[in-house]
């Protein structure tokens, strides 16, 4: 079987670049599928996460960022320009690949408008990796109508993935074809936490959603009762130099990381995460770091965390957005090693759920069913 995915650039140390990656070096391991990426704008760009042999990244070379350089009337032909070209690279690629699935992500509307024109009679499937309240969201006149044309495309779409059964809900309440299929993660598969160091972990990107800005508050209420522990944050992002400036001001045993591939290696050194997001559609570091043995407080947002953690088995979830109750529970795991150490066992036992054995095989039967339908 021959399946293709479509996205903008895999040049990102993102969640989504991660699971793409993943996914698609298992369709190929697993099932002997080929498999095929067009990115849109990859350029010169590494790839940060390993692609096996069997897996075949072409870039288009649209470079749709190029419009950003423009204001108004110029900006618009541009659009409509870099479609045009978009449209046409896309057309010939079907033709040479001929995939029988193609799949895309909800992350660009512009790459789902396109595939539904030219696609004919391959399936399309349309991977949620953001949430329904967050895809269909827009206000103003330009919004909404860009939300209606969005809404017009993936109802044509032949299915809608989520990656909670509650978003999953929530998209069914507009769209008749949706599955629910969490994330494959990458679980650790080496020694795991002593759960001994004086260190918690937060990881995500520095952005609104991940609100790493909110963590610096919670540990403003914590460290002054346990100042020999330790903060560590990795990521990037938009709100980097501002978590630089205030880290370095508190001068709180907070230390800020660029990302890593070894992030496994760092939730062995760790002893909890926590993470504090705004909403999350899966939430990809909290099985990973529970599969290290390490328990997880997390902000109980739609819709992820709580579809991982039990609340006081395996971690904590925190009404949203109590900060002062997120503290408590920090201070809690830190201060009892016992508690910290048998929910860290029954973590490593919930991150089972999410390992490839039993995520792929959801994959395969959707593929199998798609190509037998066409």
């Amino acid at each position: 079987m021959k399946v293709l995915y479509v996205f903008r650039s895999l040049a990102h140390w993102g969640g989504i670049e991660r699971v793409l990656v993943e996914k698609m070096n298992l369709l190929v391991a697993m099932y002997g599928y080929e498999v095929f990426m067009l990115t849109t704008d990859q350029g010169q760009h590494p790839v940060p996460y390993q692609l096996e042999e069997g897996v075949n990244l072409w870039d288009l070379g649209i470079r749709f960022h190029q419009q950003y350089q423009y204001r108004w009337l110029k900006r618009v032909l541009m659009k409509m320009r870099l479609k045009r070209l978009f449209r046409q690279r896309l057309d010939q690629s079907l033709k040479r690949i001929q995939p029988d699935v193609i799949v895309c992500t909800t992350a660009n509307y512009v790459d789902l408008d396109v595939l539904i024109k030219i696609k004919g009679e391959i399936p399309l499937v349309v991977e949620s990796h953001s949430i329904y309240l967050q895809t269909i969201r827009h206000s103003g006149l330009k919004g909404r109508f860009a939300d209606y044309m969005y809404h017009r495309s993936l109802k044509r779409a032949q299915v809608i993935v989520a990656l909670t059964e509650e978003d999953a809900m929530e998209w069914h309440r507009h769209y008749p074809h949706v599955r629910a299929i969490p994330d494959i993660v990458h679980l650790n598969d080496g020694g795991i936490s002593t759960l001994d160091s004086k260190r918690v972990i937060f990881v995500g990107r520095f952005d609104y959603q991940k609100r790493p800005m909110e963590m610096l508050k919670i540990w403003q209420l914590v460290y002054p009762k346990y100042p020999d522990w330790h903060l560590d944050i990795y990521g990037e992002g938009e709100q980097q130099q501002e978590l630089e400036f205030v880290a370095r001001n508190l001068n709180m045993n907070i230390h800020i990381h660029q990302p890593t591939d070894k992030i496994l290696d760092c939730f062995r050194e760790s002893s909890i995460l926590a993470s504090t997001s705004l909403y999350e559609p899966f939430g990809l570091v909290i099985p990973e770091a529970m599969s290290c043995g390490i328990p997880v407080v997390a902000f109980d947002c739609p819709y992820g965390p709580s579809e991982i953690i039990t609340d006081g088995r395996d971690g904590f979830l925190i009404d949203c957005y109590n900060d002062e109750a997120f503290a408590d529970k920090l201070c809690l795991l830190m201060e009892n090693e016992t508690l910290r150490k048998q929910m860290g066992r029954y973590a490593i036992q919930s991150a089972q759920r999410f390992k490839k054995e039993k995520i792929m095989p959801m994959w395969n039967i959707l593929f199998e069913g798609l190509v037998v339908k066409s």
